[in-house]
């Protein structure tokens, strides 16, 4: 379906849209504006819905019950608070009202304004649900129109969240426009790109390169790229602690960013990486059944990624000397290297030693990739291992448990969103 002006299409109607969209984006930017407090609103009233349960049934319908937590969690962000706050702590106060500067040795002052980039077209990933409606809130909070691509594995909750969104405001309805269109339509992802004044993509190594060569000159290019979450663990761990690395890695099925894929122990024994093994097992089978797979494809997935892993073994094409520690619905594997890499997902994860003097030079081969590091440590050591996890790249130094918890006003990837949506203007 493609949603456009507030009324939703079928996608035969696709052509016709594009053939007339420059001249719709082209009117709206020249005569309408967007208030701010508006948006403010209409997100305020959607978070107060989804917190009030009204998209459980929808959730439920689509097999996706289980993220009921993880939105109720979100909408806390869409409240007038949270939004204020963001815009806060990323643009300062009063950050859209114009100011005069003062330049020094007797130059002319300016007024300068933050003003929006103009169109955005966000290239969408499937690995959150909802996270389209996440991206396109940012683009409004910015007074920018937004063409949104959704991801294949949407299931249709992002339109539906939109068109609520545009009930609650209708003035938003010439600022969003959303394309179900599939990425190998090449021809209509092009124009999409075309129309854009900054390209949102979200998604891994190949998206980001596919997205590259699409976007035109001058388009401004904003890349929120996979990143590999892992886990720190020094000292002797409490069980509480791990317990909740373990319910954290099942019920995120590690799809997520900032979800645990490695877990390093500050040692140089194997010894030490099969002992944490052994002990570390049991707690992610007690979780694995808290979190069971889910329906029957995702189900047949994790038995074809777990039968693929111990062909590749039996076969020699894993490490010969890694050990698995099979559990139910679960595994571990205790690696020979130190590399940070990406696990097989849905509870099974890697587990390798790094002594802390090697932490850093490890963790630089890995520099584009760095986000989420949940430390487990010794109180008095957690400054200084923290200082040193950031000073390697690490964005977002947590507790186990709250690896992919979200939080008001957090930079994403180190990086303030709403900042790269706008424009400075200087006038004199």
């Amino acid at each position: 379906m493609i949603l456009a002006k507030g009324k939703l299409y079928d996608n035969s109607a696709q052509e016709q849209i594009l053939s007339g969209l420059a001249a719709e984006i082209n009117l709206t930017r020249s005569e309408k504006e967007l208030p701010l407090e508006a948006v403010i609103a209409a997100l305020d009233k959607l978070g107060c819905m989804a917190e009030n349960g009204v998209f459980d049934a929808r959730l439920a319908e689509l097999g996706l019950a289980d993220l009921t937590a993880t939105v109720h969690e979100a909408a806390c962000l869409l409240r007038r608070e949270s939004l204020l706050c963001k815009l806060r702590n990323e643009l300062g106060e009063a950050p859209f009202l114009p100011h005069s500067t003062a330049p020094p040795a007797g130059q002319t002052a300016l007024t300068t304004q933050l003003l929006p980039l103009g169109t955005l077209f966000h290239i969408a990933a499937g690995n959150l649900d909802g996270l389209p409606a996440v991206s396109v809130a940012e683009g409004l909070l910015t007074g920018n129109i937004n063409l949104l691509k959704l991801p294949q594995a949407d299931q249709g909750i992002s339109i539906e969240i939109l068109q609520q969104l545009i009930a609650l405001e209708p003035r938003i309805s010439d600022f969003l426009y959303v394309f179900d269109t599939p990425s190998s339509d090449l021809a209509a992802m092009q124009r999409l790109a075309e129309l854009a004044d900054g390209i949102i993509v979200w998604g891994g190594d190949a998206a980001v390169t596919a997205v590259r060569h699409l976007a035109p000159v001058g388009a401004k290019l904003i890349e929120w790229g996979h990143k590999l979450g892992f886990a720190y663990i020094s000292g002797d761990p409490p069980t509480a602690e791990l317990a909740e690395l373990a319910e954290h890695i099942l019920f995120t099925k590690q799809l997520l960013c900032s979800s645990c894929q490695t877990i390093f122990l500050d040692s140089d024994a194997m010894d030490t990486v099969h002992a944490f093994c052994r002990r570390f097992l049991p707690l992610m089978e007690e979780a694995a059944l808290r979190h069971p797979a889910g329906d029957i494809s995702t189900a047949a997935e994790i038995t074809l990624r777990r039968y693929h892993a111990r062909l590749e073994r039996a076969m020699g094409g894993g490490a010969a000397d890694n050990l698995v520690y099979q559990g139910k619905y679960c595994c571990l594997t205790a690696c020979q290297d130190s590399s940070l890499a990406l696990s097989d997902l849905f509870g099974s994860c890697l587990v390798k030693r790094l002594p802390r003097r090697s932490l850093f030079t490890q963790l630089r081969q890995h520099k584009g990739y760095l986000q989420t590091a949940g430390l487990i440590c010794p109180e008095a050591e957690r400054p200084a291992l923290a200082n040193l996890l950031a000073r390697a790249g690490v964005t977002r130094v947590m507790r186990a448990g709250h690896m992919s918890a979200t939080f008001c006003g957090e930079a994403h990837d180190g990086e303030y969103a709403l900042r790269r949506y706008l424009r400075a203007v200087d006038i004199e």
